[in-house]
């Protein structure tokens, strides 16, 4: 199997403030063919630190992508670095540069002396064009290697790689096809979870099985190669049924969705309307509902009733039970839940109320103490949770707990 590595460039990579998007999207679409991708690595706008970079690439890969640093400013040095690991000289391209000009003076702007770097192409590489920018990609052979240098803004990377890189890829994977499959799971722990379903994944040898935990959730991430993408899905599709019948309720989804997507699809399908009463919270069902197009079919609304007397107003929750139960309680979840069913003439009806820290526990009522609330035609109830984690990690969690409720109640 062919073995690519990924170099993003850029010091703003680096910083707490840019996530590199680049990285994940390019190896999707490189395992979607049978490459492997073996390496990531992530490098500032530093030119001794990229041609250490560029150089241990060249050596350990078959296929080098980089994006970023091919702008036109002092610290895009994707180029000059390039050409001096692979010792080739740089020539101005004045199509290139008639291009820019062009470009440039179409949308009112005159063209600057440092955009000449952008039209710099090393001796041999072939120029990747880039209608949605400035910075043209380049393309290259290096000793058998294949190298590939996009600019960094996906909206310029992703449509040059798939145009102008994707069928050369194809060509050089030999066949070799990868097929995937996600499932996601809630309600159980990942230990619990994997002593159920180890000895069956362990017995697909040829199958690379990943196990995640996320905030709320697990992931089981499968991985199947084989000489047609036909021949890999139906082996990973063969695992994935087995792990799916053993999870049973536990497993929400075989398909990749998101919680809020299969609850949307099946509240849907059985003509039901949801509406939401959330304190602690803060309105996170209510926006991981709306999240998915459509939600309007079987979504009314939300109340977020932080206060007591947004409870009491808008809620019909009683003084006399906040006296007497707390604002966290089965008591008063249950009561948001009747609430904001009758305001809004909804079939369920959900609710939060919790404490998610850091202050205002007590040894009764710890901190990530959450009720959730349920109420429908026939009554209501409530369950008590203690959820782990700091304030986010906390809201985050009951979000997802009340939506895995409402699953597990109304639409099984």
């Amino acid at each position: 199997m062919l073995k690519a590595e990924i170099i993003a460039i850029g010091s703003e990579l680096l910083t707490p403030y840019r996530v590199d998007t680049n990285s994940l999207w390019l190896t999707e679409r490189l395992n979607s063919i049978g490459i492997h991708v073996h390496l990531k690595t992530v490098v500032g706008d530093d030119e001794a630190r990229l041609e250490e970079t560029l150089s241990h690439a060249l050596r350990h890969s078959d296929i080098i992508v980089s994006t970023g640093g091919l702008g036109p400013t002092e610290d895009d040095i994707t180029r000059k670095v390039f050409a001096r690991v692979t010792n080739r000289q740089l020539k101005l391209d004045y199509e290139i540069l008639e291009n820019l000009r062009q470009r440039m003076e179409s949308r009112g702007f005159k063209m600057t002396p440092n955009n000449e770097r952008q039209a710099l192409v090393p001796r041999g590489a072939t120029v990747l064009p880039n209608p949605n920018g400035t910075a043209p990609g380049l393309k290259l052979d290096e000793d058998g290697k294949l190298v590939i240098l996009l600019p960094g803004p996906p909206r310029e990377n992703q449509p040059m790689f798939d145009i102008c890189v994707m069928p050369e890829l194809e060509k050089l994977s030999r066949g070799i096809r990868i097929a995937t499959r996600l499932l996601k799971v809630t309600g159980i722990g990942e230990s619990q979870m994997d002593d159920m379903i180890a000895p069956i994944y362990q017995q697909y040898t040829d199958i690379t099985t990943t196990v995640l935990f996320t905030n709320s959730e697990i992931e089981i991430h499968l991985a199947a190669q084989a000489e047609t993408l036909t021949q890999a899905q139906a082996r990973v599709n063969e695992l994935a049924e087995k792990l799916e019948e053993k999870l049973d309720l536990y497993c929400y989804s075989s398909r990749g969705e998101m919680l809020e997507e299969v609850i949307g699809r099946k509240l849907k399908l059985k003509g039901y309307r949801l509406a939401t009463a959330e304190s602690c919270t803060g309105g996170l069902v209510a926006e991981r509902l709306t999240r998915i197009a459509g939600a309007s079919d079987y979504f009314i609304g939300s109340v977020v009733s932080y206060s007591n007397e947004a409870k009491m107003g808008l809620l019909n929750v009683t003084k006399e039970m906040l006296d007497r139960s707390g604002a966290v309680s089965g008591e008063v979840a249950e009561a948001m839940a009747r609430g904001i069913k009758e305001q809004t003439g909804a079939t369920i009806g959900v609710s939060v109320t919790g404490i998610a820290g850091p202050g205002g526990g007590s040894d009764a009522v710890p901190v990530g103490t959450v009720y959730i609330g349920l109420a429908d035609d026939v009554g209501a109830s409530n369950k008590r949770l203690i959820l782990p984690g700091d304030r986010e990690l906390i809201r985050a969690r009951a979000a997802s707990a009340a939506l895995e409720l409402v699953r597990r109640r109304y639409l099984l």
